[in-house]
């Protein structure tokens, strides 16, 4: 289905000026004198107040690192600590209107931005549901130690005890802290509250608070998304991306009335002038001002706006504007927040980049010293209450340190006693039909009325009709089958959004969505930027807000250019919330041929490093549709690799692939061929060339071949193929990625462990050569022939009568291969 949109070459050929919207600087110039009767006294000393804890609490943090004790309680804490001392006012006047319906993404420097928005939902909370939600956080295991100690009464008191308690258990790697101590400083965070995951990564909370925001947007939920992060996380490359893929056009020029709009998100840029050491405007960048840079992103310039950061009153006057541009689907919004670190980028730093004069200008300005002045100025309290607040939040921090630091009372994960503790939380394991069950799918026909569910009809469902092979246009191909998958969760799952390059009206790089356009609007299926990065992000934040994200890297070639979402993001949340997010969410990653040196390798080894991932891999329709099913229904985020070599492969091992729907467990590989002689494990598209292969062995040499599909690759069940490698004592593993470092390797290592007393030689890898993907026309010399494994058998297994082998497969070739590093 063609868009609607035309690119008139009359427009674009056009003379005449881009001309950019203006950016305000500053605007906001009011004292607590002038904003006196739009706050009441105890709004004011409110904001002061959580100000002094933010401050307090980071200073405690800063001599426990620095000197190891805090008020006479003496600790060592060896983990990260990056303060924000001195940016308070902005973490303050950020929150202030902020409800729990309001997301928050930051950085590493992130306790501020925790606490301010934490004692804002505190204070906007009833004491019923305050008290539900920490009793509800983990069994209320933070919330009775606080009880139990603490001399309050009030429930909101009790409350902010809670909330610096259980932040700084975390921080501390205690059991009771927000997760289990599995986040640590940089990673804190508390949902219930709003509170959503920061993150260690530069710059790396753009795209997933992105893909939070898109999650709001397509299931019509209230609140905004705010991404904190900052000046230096300018210079990565997916807050650029994420800055884009917020600002896409067809929010607004293709999506229905429901859902059109800019997405819910503000960009906050904590402005304090420098990444590290590396001062950013006037060195490391060259914006001259943040705010500039809304410019580039949209033709609203991203409503973008510098704030003064170190007025708390500015930062609430600001976030109050801005709201209402959210609220009128005009975003995204930048703000450019000017703020200043006191301290230094952690601890050890001595900030000799900057010079003491800079320090002491701007210790003018340190709102923990002029907000107070200006409440005594305006006559709103006196010293004397000033003095008592400062007091009582000293009393509460070394009161919480004190619990924090009480192994008896805050203990560690005991993984002596529990080894799997960890382990058990890799991986959620649900499954889970549908992640909304009280609202019904947004579609545009019935299923049955799809032109491709119509012509799917007439297929045949296997590569074999009474005995004769089918022609390829007459089959259910292996891209049919996924299909029929993807389709039916979208009628299910009412929160399943899919995209990716080219997604919609191509119908993807290969195919497989072809009929989805006609079935489901923009908002559920819809082509994003050339921006590897943010597609990935963006899933990882929808996913984690409570979608479930069908996403597309169109190569696997591609997986480096979103490298850090991949490793750092989508596979670690799980463990590092201790279960309490989930990740629904699968990556579809194409494995190509034909295309030469960037685009034809197989990456799955770079995958299944990485803790956290599952990564499957079939490679039969049957086996296609029914573990792309399960990932679907599945809670855990999956790496779907796909050969392009067999999109167009019918079942050939089933009876038939059937219409209904079906699952295919992950993990579990399948016995394609029996035999007795000699086991062969294949990944992926390799199969086929295995099964070739032991066609040869046995017609030709009579040796009997049991051929196993991995179909998987994390998790994996070895007791099929060590029951078959008990009964033929031989292996080969192959597959089309390189063989150094690949999960070929893996498996052949974890067997040779496995089965060492059944193997009547070693296990032998048949993978591509270490070498570049060469052009189509040389790849039978690089990925693995059904001749090369038939040469392996006969040079390192189980020598073949009369056979000449064309391929060198000898130790001494292994060894000089490795020598030269090819």
């Amino acid at each position: 289905m063609t868009k609607s949109l035309i690119v008139d070459p009359k427009q674009m050929r056009k003379t005449g000026k881009l001309k950019i919207a203006d950016i305000p600087m500053n605007t906001y110039q009011k004292t607590v004198a002038d904003e006196k009767g739009n706050y009441t006294k105890e709004e004011f000393l409110r904001i002061y107040r959580d100000m002094l804890i933010i401050r307090e609490f980071e200073t405690m943090l800063n001599l426990i690192k620095t000197t190891g004790e805090y008020e006479g309680v003496a600790y060592n804490h060896p983990g990260p600590a990056h303060l924000g001392i001195g940016q308070e006012a902005a973490y303050v006047g950020q929150a202030y209107d902020l409800g729990i319906e309001d997301y928050t993404f930051g950085s590493h420097r992130s306790h501020g931005e925790i606490l301010a928005k934490g004692l804002s939902a505190i204070a906007k909370l009833g004491d019923e549901e305050l008290t539900k939600i920490m009793e509800g956080h983990f069994g209320g295991e933070a919330y009775g130690v606080v009880k139990s100690h603490t001399e309050y009464k009030g429930v909101k008191d009790i409350a902010r005890e809670f909330l610096m308690y259980a932040a700084l258990a975390e921080m501390f790697a205690r059991k009771t802290g927000f997760n289990k101590g599995l986040g640590g400083s940089m990673h804190a965070f508390f949902t219930p509250f709003g509170i959503y995951p920061n993150n260690a990564i530069v710059g790396g909370s753009a795209d997933i608070a992105t893909g939070a925001a898109l999650y709001k947007r397509v299931n019509k939920k209230g609140g905004m998304v705010v991404c904190n992060i900052g000046d230096g996380s300018l210079g990565c490359g997916p807050v650029y991306e994420a800055m884009g893929f917020a600002s896409m056009d067809q929010f607004h020029t293709l999506w229905d009335k429901d859902h059109s709009g800019g997405l819910p998100i503000i960009f906050n840029i904590f402005n304090n002038s420098y990444g590290m050491g590396g001062q950013t405007s006037g060195e490391t960048m060259g914006y001259g001002e943040v705010a500039r840079v809304g410019a580039g992103m949209s033709t609203s310039a991203m409503h973008a706006e510098r704030i003064d950061g170190m007025n708390p009153l500015a930062v609430i006057d600001g976030y109050r504007r801005k709201r209402e541009t959210i609220e009128k689907r005009q975003g995204p919004v930048l703000l450019d927040v000017v703020t200043y670190r006191f301290s230094g980028h952690s601890p050890s730093d001595a900030s000799s980049y900057r010079s003491k004069e800079e320090l002491e200008l701007w210790e003018q300005a340190d709102a923990i010293k002029t907000f107070p002045k200006q409440i005594l100025d305006a006559g709103i309290a006196t010293q004397k209450e000033l003095d008592a607040i400062i007091a009582n939040v000293k009393i509460d921090i070394l009161h919480i340190v004190k619990l924090a630091v009480d192994e008896t009372v805050s203990p560690r994960m005991d993984l002596i006693a529990n080894p799997d503790e960890i382990a058990d939380l890799m991986f959620s394991n649900g499954n889970v039909r549908s992640m909304d069950e009280s609202r019904k799918p947004d579609v545009l026909i019935a299923k049955e009325e799809n032109p491709r569910v119509i012509k799917l009809k007439n297929k045949i469902r296997s590569a074999y009709q009474d005995g004769k092979p089918v022609s390829k246009n007459k089959m259910l191909q292996l891209r049919d089958a996924m299909f029929e998958a993807i389709l039916d969760k979208f009628y299910e799952d009412p929160t399943l959004v899919a995209y990716g390059e080219e997604n919609r009206d191509w119908g993807g790089a290969f195919a497989v969505y072809n009929g989805l356009t006609e079935a489901l609007p923009y908002h559920r299926l819809f082509n994003s930027p050339i921006s590897e990065a943010a597609i990935v992000g963006t899933a990882v934040g929808y996913a984690m807000s409570g979608g479930r994200a069908l996403v597309e890297l169109m190569y696997i070639d591609f997986l480096g250019r979103a490298g850090d979402e991949v490793f750092n993001q989508m596979s670690k949340w799980q463990a590092m919330s201790a279960g309490a997010i989930k990740m629904p969410l699968v990556l579809r990653l194409s494995v190509g041929s034909k295309y030469g040196a960037q685009h034809s390798q197989d990456w799955s080894a770079l995958a299944t490093h990485i803790p956290g991932l599952k990564v499957v891999f079939p490679a039969t329709p049957y086996d296609a549709k029914g573990i792309l099913n399960a990932a679907l229904s599945g809670t855990d985020p999956v790496i779907f690799c796909e050969s392009q070599r067999i999109y167009d492969v019918g079942e050939q091992f089933m009876s038939e692939v059937p219409e209904g729907y079906y699952e295919v467990p992950i993990g579990e590989p399948d016995i394609k061929k029996t035999g007795s002689d000699l086991t062969v494990l294949s990944i992926g598209a390799a199969l086929y060339r295995a099964l070739d292969a032991a066609k040869i062995l046995e017609e030709q040499y009579g040796v009997s071949t049991e051929v196993i599909d991995a179909r998987s690759l994390v998790p994996f069940n070895y007791e099929k193929v060590i029951e078959s490698v008990k009964k033929t004592g031989r292996i080969i593993v192959t597959g089309d990625a390189c063989e150094r470092g690949s999960q070929m390797k893996e498996f052949a290592q974890t067997i040779s462990e496995l089965a060492f007393d059944y193997l009547d030689a070693p296990p032998v890898v048949v993978g591509a050569r270490d070498w570049i993907t060469p052009a189509y026309e040389l790849e039978n010399h690089f990925f693995p022939q059904p001749s090369w494994i038939v040469d392996a058998v006969h040079e390192r297994i189980l020598p073949l009568p009369g056979h000449t082998a064309k391929q060198n497969f000898t130790e001494l070739e292994q060894i000089r291969n490795n020598k030269r590093g090819v």
